[in-house]
């Protein structure tokens, strides 16, 4: 006689089902796809993170150079604010000079260089011939 074991008694946990090896097969391919799915993903947000962190040190880089900018234009409308300033810009900037006085224009001088001149084919044979 054959004794069979009520099953009945044990807990639904502790039970081992049968399933069939070929959907645990699939199962397992679209726990794979769907694991490879969320590392990429992950990758894509570290990429995304470098590119906003490279953005963000140039947008900080260039606002410290306008805030420079800044400065030096404030520095500037100080300065053109005062009648002796203003006058100055005018000069300096059109040249021109107040009634009663000259306008002197200095061009600095070139420098002398020495070049050698390079002798032609042609005017070898000149100085050979004499003529």
């Amino acid at each position: 006689m054959r004794y069979t074991f009520n099953m009945s008694f044990v807990p639904h946990y502790i039970k081992i089902n049968h399933v069939n090896p070929v959907w645990q097969g699939i199962l397992i391919g679209v726990l794979i796809i769907i694991i490879v799915w969320i590392i990429s993903l992950i990758i894509g947000l570290f990429g995304k993170a470098q590119i906003a962190w490279q953005t963000a040190h140039q947008t900080q880089q260039e606002a410290i150079v306008l805030k420079n900018r800044a400065r030096i234009l404030e520095q500037n409308i100080h300065t053109l604010d005062t009648p002796r300033g203003y006058s100055a810009a005018v000069r300096t900037e059109f040249g021109v000079a107040r009634p009663g006085e000259d306008v002197i224009i200095v061009i600095p001088s070139k420098i002398a260089t020495s070049t050698q001149i390079k002798k032609t084919w042609w005017s070898w044979i000149f100085n050979v011939l004499h003529l």
